[in-house]
């Protein structure tokens, strides 16, 4: 390590690569997608829109975005050979390692898997992103004891996802709901998932290596894993009246609770802001606000007593519960929307690659000698 570097742990405050994909103004709450704000995107964008803005870097036109979501139904598919491995793996397999193990066993059915021009890795992007969704249906139905479902061509990405889990036609506002989430979850500048997948592509492995890598750190509990942690504990509060007593009690013990506080924003996250609006909404027309309000409740009494802001992965919980979704399967929901990103940022490091390769400050002992086996 050179004089003036200095190690820093988590790497915060250090840019390791540019990057023309996202931005975030942490202090002021800002995230922005191509320049463009997630308030905005949230507001009026749909999943593939936000797709063709992250990969396209401008958004794009009807013509442009009817080809985009007619290429990614004709790729809603997954070769025959995959469903005997996921079949193969025990029931109690957690959705994110069936997920992880899946999305690299599709490398070898891929037909642009060993291609290296930027059409090819686009064509790429685009069909894993479709099959990212198939996959993560798959496995649920299949766990249950239940056949997969065939995508309906004439679905969105989102509203498909939730049919081909139910089994059912969503509903208008649970189909915009669910759209809303994917947007918001697409991208997120330099997270844990999305540098693991910068560095796997920087070596030249293939995409879907560099997706492995991905769902590999999204499940870890302080990733992406936080939105089912938060349902546990939503699940654990059960009523409403405990939800105070509750959070006091985990706070007292120094409990970590798992949805507040985040490693950049220093405010409130953007993206929860509208899973606030859509946790509540789909609550009200439910009947059953029951995990909204304890939700309300927990995020109140944390942000008084220790000044912590709600995370995207607070209001995800409640929300995605009351469409239905089981909470071991939230995390892979997260991965249905940040493989847009993923694949953004894989094609952005192979356009101008370098190898990422930091080094390490060294802390251990120095002029050890070396004592034969036989004097130790």
């Amino acid at each position: 390590m050179t004089e003036t570097a200095k190690a820093v742990g988590g790497l915060r405050n250090v840019a390791v690569a540019e990057s023309g994909i996202s931005s975030i103004d942490g202090v002021r709450g800002i995230l922005a997608y191509r320049g463009i704000d997630i308030h905005a995107l949230a507001e009026h964008s749909g999943f593939e829109e936000t797709f063709a803005l992250l990969h396209d870097g401008k958004l794009p036109g009807r013509s442009a975005l009817a080809a985009l979501g007619s290429e990614m139904a004709r790729e809603r598919a997954l070769p025959p050979g995959l469903l005997p491995i996921l079949e193969a793996m025990p029931r109690s397999t957690h959705p994110m390692t069936a997920l992880r193990t899946a999305i690299s066993a599709l490398g070898p059915f891929d037909p642009d898997a060993d291609a290296t021009p930027a059409e090819a890795l686009l064509r790429n992007s685009r069909r894993l992103t479709a099959q990212m969704a198939l996959v993560v249906a798959a496995i649920d139905r299949l766990r249950n004891g239940h056949r997969p479902i065939a995508p309906d061509p004439t679905l969105s990405h989102a509203a498909n996802l939730l049919y081909m889990l139910r089994g059912r036609q969503p509903t208008a506002s649970a189909a915009l709901a669910m759209d809303v989430a994917l947007v918001l979850h697409a991208d997120h500048e330099f997270n844990a998932s999305t540098f693991a997948a910068r560095v796997a592509a920087s070596t030249l492995a293939d995409l879907h290596g560099a997706i492995t890598a991905a769902l590999a750190t999204l499940k870890g509990p302080l990733h992406g894993g936080a939105n089912e942690a938060v349902m546990r504990t939503l699940e654990a509060i059960g009523t409403i009246e405990r939800a105070e007593p509750y959070v006091r009690e985990a706070l007292a013990a120094k409990k970590k609770l798992m949805g507040f506080g985040h490693a950049v924003y220093k405010t409130e996250d953007p993206r929860a802001t509208h899973l606030r609006r859509l946790s509540r909404s789909l609550g009200e027309e439910a009947g059953d606000t029951r995990w909204f309000v304890m939700s309300e409740r927990l995020e109140s009494v944390v942000k008084a007593e220790k000044g912590l802001y709600a995370n995207v992965d607070f209001y995800s919980a409640s929300a995605y519960r009351v469409l239905g979704i089981p909470t071991d399967l939230f995390t892979p929901i997260f991965a249905v929307s940040r493989i847009a990103g993923w694949t953004a940022h894989v094609r952005e490091q192979l356009a101008a690659n370098k190898l990422i390769r930091p080094e390490a400050e060294y802390v251990g002992p120095s002029h050890v000698p070396y004592v034969p086996i036989d004097k130790r």
